[in-house]
């Protein structure tokens, strides 16, 4: 019994020590483009649909950017525009293509992901935008679990692949 205290100990530690992640979130500002949105300079004429983004300098780097999804929340207005945010609280977006050299901005949002969290009016918008660390979905055969905010992908019942800590889902922050 004594063994099975001290391993379960153990156990919780391990979860409670992973189970607090900071999220930094960076600030910049964010413009729109408008469709057709292929070909892009990530993946030329395949079709991501709509909730997609062009990286600009600030986070292209070199193209590795491709495929990150990050999670961007409208904070204010950059111009004359007096409430530009509405809608919903944040968007998540796929980065397909870069924003062409002499882009002011740090992210150049399709006009759909634009419009879900601010009025296109406004034109440009300040934002806060992190990398959101669940960007692929589990192989075949591995089991996902989810306990109070932590999302564990496993290859067997003693084996983590990955740990995903304040995991929300399709909650919103």
């Amino acid at each position: 019994m004594a063994k099975l205290s001290i391993i379960f100990f153990v156990a919780v530690v391990f979860v409670l020590g992973f189970s607090y992640r900071e999220v930094v979130a960076h600030s910049g500002t964010a413009t729109f483009y408008t469709a057709p949105y292929v070909p892009s300079a990530c993946y030329g004429y395949e079709d991501d649909g709509v909730m997609i983004a062009a990286a600009s300098d600030a986070i292209w780097d070199g193209g590795a950017v491709c495929g990150r999804q990050y999670k961007v929340k409208c904070k204010g207005a950059t111009n004359e525009s007096p409430h530009p945010c509405r809608g919903q609280d944040y968007v998540v977006v796929k980065i397909v293509d870069y924003c062409p050299s002499g882009c002011q901005d740090t992210i150049d949002l399709s006009q759909e992901a634009f419009a879900a969290i601010a009025d296109p009016d406004a034109g440009k918008i300040k934002i806060y935008f992190h990398h959101d660390q669940v960007t692929e979905l589990p192989a075949a055969g591995h089991q996902v679990g989810i306990w109070q905010g932590t999302l564990a992908v496993r290859e067997s019942k003693d084996q983590i692949l990955y740990l995903y800590t304040n995991f929300e889902g399709s909650k919103k922050s």
